[in-house]
């Protein structure tokens, strides 16, 4: 695979780790998680209201913390 450099701020770099879902996650792979969270066939930048939605009900929901981390949610199914 082929890589290049992105120039960010540091309080961005910041806020990119606190959105990892585990430790050693790249930046790709988070960036790719992110971008897939894009409708597909929306051009780039607009968003259906629905989609709006749901990004500000999780968002609530991150912040209200009624979320639940993996491991939690794999002690409650009894998967370990």
């Amino acid at each position: 695979m082929d890589y290049t450099t992105i120039q960010i701020s540091r309080s961005t770099r910041e806020k990119l780790n606190g959105l990892r879902a585990y430790k050693r996650m790249t930046y790709d792979e988070l960036l790719n998680a992110l971008m897939s969270l894009i409708p597909e066939g929306d051009d780039e930048g607009v968003y259906t209201e629905d989609f709006r939605a749901s990004l500000l009900r999780g968002l609530l929901d991150v912040k209200e913390k009624k979320t639940h981390t993996v491991e939690e949610v794999k002690k409650q199914l009894g998967i370990q």
